[in-house]
C-alpha cells in the first residue's frame, strides 16, 4: 500500500534567471591558415606602417627567405566574434579579383591575430587622391566604379554587406586595378531579423536610413550602394561631397545635411550619364537606390567601356588638376616608390 501526501504549494517568489539569447551569427572555430611561404609571422621582416586604427595597424612587410612583399593586419585583443567574421569573409571571398585577397591567419602565443594579406602597390584612392593633388576623370571613375560594383554584386551575392565603403577602404594596384578592404565591421546577414541596424562604419559614408532608429526593415546592402556613390562623386570633385573644399567634416553638420537635406549636385561640367548614375546611388528612399548589380548595367558603365573602354590612356574632356590616365597613376607610385624611406 502506498500513502501519498499532497504538499502545499508555496510561493517562494524566486526570480528565475532570463533565458540565454542565442547569438544570431554563431563564429566559427578560429582556423589559422599558415601559406606554403609564411609559416609563421616571424618569417616576415616589417617595413613600414600603412595604417592604423581601431581594428588594428597594417605593416607593409616582406618574407625574409622569397622577398616577397605583403601586408600584414595585426588585431590586438585576439579573436572576438568581430575578428572571427573578419576572417571568415575573408576565407570565403578568394575567388574575386576586386577583393583584396588573404594570404594566411596567425595567432600569437599573447593573443594577437595577424592576417597576411596582397599588397596594393599604390595604395588607397584616398591617399592617391591627396598624391596627385587633383580630382579624378570621368573614365578613371567609370574604372573606379565598375570594379568597385563588381566587388560589391559579389560580396552582395554572398549575403555580406560591407558597411564601411569609402575612398580609403578601396586598394589599387600600379596598374588601377581596384580592390575592396577593410572588413573590420563587415558582417554575413543570416537571416532576416539581422539588419544591422545603426550607425556603424565611418559617419560621413554612412546613408540616411542607418541614422533612422526606427528603421528596422531596409536593406542593409543599399548601404554600401549610397557608401559608394559618394566615394565616387569625391573623387572626381576633388573634396568630400557635404563640405566645401579645405573644411573638416563635422560629425554632427554632416550627419544634418546627410539626413535632412538633398543629397549634394554633380558640377554642370559632367555628363548627363554620369549625373544620373550619382543620382542612382544617392537616393534618399532607399527603396529607389539602385543595386550593385543594376549600376553596372548603367548606361554611364556601359556607354564607357563600349566607347573608350576602361583601361584605356587617351581620355575625353580634360578637367584642371585631373587624373587623366591610368598611365599617370603608375607614374605617382614610381615617384613614391623612390621616395620611399
Amino acid at each position: 500500500m502506498v500513502l501519498s501526501m499532497k504538499r502545499p504549494l508555496v510561493n517562494l517568489h524566486v526570480q528565475l534567471p532570463k533565458p540565454v539569447e542565442i547569438p544570431q551569427y554563431i563564429p566559427t572555430p578560429l582556423i589559422l591558415l599558415p601559406t606554403q611561404e609564411v609559416q609563421h609571422v616571424s618569417d616576415l621582416e616589417k617595413l613600414q606602417v600603412l595604417g592604423s586604427g581601431n581594428g588594428g595597424t597594417v605593416y607593409r612587410v616582406c618574407h625574409k627567405k622569397s622577398s616577397k612583399v605583403y601586408a600584414l593586419k595585426v588585431i590586438r585583443g585576439g579573436a572576438t566574434e568581430q575578428v572571427r567574421q573578419e576572417i571568415e569573409i575573408l576565407r570565403c571571398c578568394t575567388d574575386s579579383p576586386n577583393i583584396v585577397q588573404c594570404h594566411g591567419v596567425f595567432e600569437e602565443s599573447f593573443g594577437d591575430i595577424s592576417i597576411l594579406m596582397e599588397y596594393m602597390e599604390a595604395g588607397s584612392l584616398d591617399v592617391l587622391a591627396k598624391t596627385t593633388l587633383g580630382s579624378f576623370s570621368e573614365t578613371i571613375i567609370a574604372n573606379i566604379a565598375y570594379q568597385s560594383l563588381t566587388g560589391l554584386d559579389y560580396l552582395h551575392s554572398k549575403k555580406i554587406v560591407h558597411r564601411d565603403i569609402k575612398p580609403s577602404n578601396l586598394l589599387v594596384t600600379r596598374e588601377m586595378q581596384v580592390k575592396i578592404a577593410d572588413f573590420g565591421v563587415s558582417k554575413i546577414i543570416t537571416s532576416s531579423e539581422n539588419a544591422c541596424n545603426g550607425s556603424v562604419g565611418t559617419c560621413a559614408y554612412m546613408s540616411p536610413e542607418k541614422f533612422d532608429s526606427d528603421g528596422k526593415d531596409y536593406n542593409v546592402f543599399s548601404g554600401d550602394v549610397w557608401s559608394l556613390g559618394l566615394t565616387l562623386m569625391e573623387l572626381y570633385i576633388g573634396h568630400y561631397p557635404y563640405m566645401q573644399p579645405g573644411k573638416e567634416a563635422e560629425k554632427t553638420s554632416v550627419i544634418w545635411e546627410i539626413c535632412f537635406e538633398e543629397p549634394p549636385c554633380m558640377p554642370k561640367d559632367a555628363s548627363e550619364h554620369f549625373k544620373d548614375f550619382i543620382q542612382c546611388c544617392l537616393q534618399k528612399d532607399w527603396t529607389k537606390r539602385w543595386t550593385a548589380r543594376q549600376l553596372l548595367s548603367h548606361p554611364f558603365i556601359i556607354s564607357t567601356r563600349q566607347n573608350v573602354g576602361l583601361g584605356s590612356i587617351k581620355l575625353g574632356t580634360k578637367r584642371e588638376n585631373s587624373v587623366q590616365s591610368i598611365g599617370e597613376i603608375g607614374e605617382v607610385v614610381a615617384v613614391r616608390k623612390k621616395t620611399r624611406v
